[in-house]
């Protein structure tokens, strides 16, 4: 949503900087604006949220202002690059009084990995990212066995999401719109053995196939209990 280049060029250099000035000046302007709404709109459905300059800044966040103030024993998460990207999960391994509830473990059969990740919906800490938020303040995700979604809306008791401030859209319909023409097929495409139409296509294409990813539907208006959830909205365009 965020992504700008200034469109027009012009012969004279001059005439060009100063268009271009004119207009990511204008550009930022209104992106803080959507910022700030939707950061209000956030907090208004009590969600807690913190605001990350970058991925580094996230993880300083995490440490310095979130984590001292949870009482955790137990961590696990979902699926997010954007979570990820912050390398605040490696830095919770190091931690030896945590218990890590590792659902993603490559040598894992199926069967384990799904028993595992019903273990990880009992985590006193859930880690993960959303594929879209709303202006209005609502969360809108989508998986392929529910896992990721479960964790956010039921089971564990503190839940942190990172999200790049590109996965914030107007409404529910374009945030819909996000998740079925660039979350999912950009999900589908870093699986290499998922045999989906959208790793060819790019877009959802509600296919029937059994490696679909798109099984269910998750918009979370509210957090409850409030603060339960809370967000770190980083100023990069980050994930898928």
């Amino acid at each position: 949503m965020f992504t700008h280049k200034f469109p027009l060029k012009f012969q004279n250099p001059q005439i060009q900087l100063i268009f271009a000035t004119v207009y990511s000046t204008i550009f930022y302007m209104m992106e803080e604006a959507i910022i700030e709404k939707t950061v209000a709109a956030l907090r208004r459905n009590h969600f807690e949220v913190f605001i990350a300059t970058d991925k580094e800044d996230a993880r300083r966040i995490f440490f310095n202002e979130i984590f001292p103030h949870l009482q955790v024993e137990s961590v696990s998460w979902g699926d997010s690059e954007t979570m990820k990207a912050t390398g605040v999960l490696d830095e919770l391994r190091k931690h030896p009084e945590l218990a890590v509830i590792n659902t993603f473990a490559p040598d894992m059969s199926r069967a384990q990995k799904i028993y595992w990740r019903r273990k990880a919906l009992t985590a006193d800490l859930f880690l993960s990212g959303s594929n879209a938020v709303t202006q209005k303040g609502q969360l809108v995700n989508l998986d392929m066995i529910g896992n990721r979604v479960g964790g956010i809306v039921f089971g564990p008791k503190q839940v942190v999401l990172f999200i790049g401030i590109n996965k914030i859209t107007e409404d529910l319909e374009a945030a819909m719109q996000r998740v079925r023409t660039i979350a999912a097929p950009r999900n589908a495409m870093r699986h290499e053995g998922f045999r989906t139409p959208c790793r060819k296509t790019g877009v959802c294409m509600d296919c029937n196939s059994p490696d679909r990813i798109c099984n269910v539907w998750s918009i979370t208006e509210k957090s409850f209990p409030a603060g339960r959830i809370k967000i770190v909205l980083i100023r990069e365009e980050l994930g898928l």
